[in-house]
């Protein structure tokens, strides 16, 4: 494992999903929503790729005559994985999440979830209480609201969570972009990375058209991609 000096690194970490539902997201107004789906499902992808433990957890998917269950682009990433499901807004005070979360061993959470103003926010607070170091991750979450997702990131903030984005996230996981652990993030930076993947496929367009030699970090990467 390379070095990393940074606060959040690969082996201190967890990642809480939190409510990324369909029917939730229906009423989010803050972000655009295709755009949100991108950013949750590239943070998850990047989390599992890395190894960093992902708890999933939903809230009211099953029990009632409709189901709500949690993005395909979620679902996909992991198919062995059953979200914990809940009849209450307030994740961290289900029994199921907190046991997934010791069962870590790590007191560094990152979150993200709909709607911040109220899901999101309950467990933000709530892990904070209980004394642990939280960062929640504003362009995978949405609100209500703009005014409904601002107010929620300030009364956050104010309880000492640290706001962050999905790429600033997965670049303190791996600041070194020489190290193996970038290498395993090319595929979902290309596919999901937005300005950050047109500076990728810019540079494997000099590659690919022989003008210049690709670095030896690119190899793994290079690998991956035509596996």
């Amino acid at each position: 494992m390379t070095a990393n000096p940074n606060e959040l690194t690969i082996d201190n970490s967890l990642l809480m999903l939190i409510d990324h539902q369909p029917w939730v997201a229906f009423g989010v107004a803050s972000i655009d929503l295709g755009l949100m789906i991108n950013n949750t499902a590239a943070l998850a992808q990047a989390a599992r790729d890395l190894g960093v433990p992902v708890i999933l957890t939903t809230v009211g998917a099953e029990g009632s005559i409709l189901v709500d269950p949690i993005f395909k682009e979620i679902a996909e990433l992991f198919p062995d994985v059953t979200p914990i499901d809940r009849t209450s807004t307030h994740a961290w005070s289900h029994p199921k999440v907190r046991a997934a979360v010791d069962a870590t061993g790590r007191k560094k959470v990152i979150m993200a979830g709909l709607v911040t103003e109220v899901c999101l926010c309950q467990s933000v607070l709530a892990a904070r209480k209980d004394g642990f170091d939280v960062f929640f991750v504003s362009d995978c979450s949405g609100g209500l609201t703009t005014e409904g997702h601002e107010d929620a990131k300030a009364r956050m903030v104010q309880a000492g969570a640290k706001p962050m984005s999905w790429l600033a996230v997965i670049s303190e996981w791996t600041p070194d972009y020489t190290s193996p652990e970038r290498a395993k993030l090319a595929d979902v930076t290309r596919q999901r990375g937005g300005t950050a993947a047109l500076m990728y496929d810019y540079v494997f367009a000099q590659v690919t058209a022989g003008l210049v030699k690709a670095p030896d970090f690119s190899n793994s990467s290079a690998g991956a991609r035509s596996g």
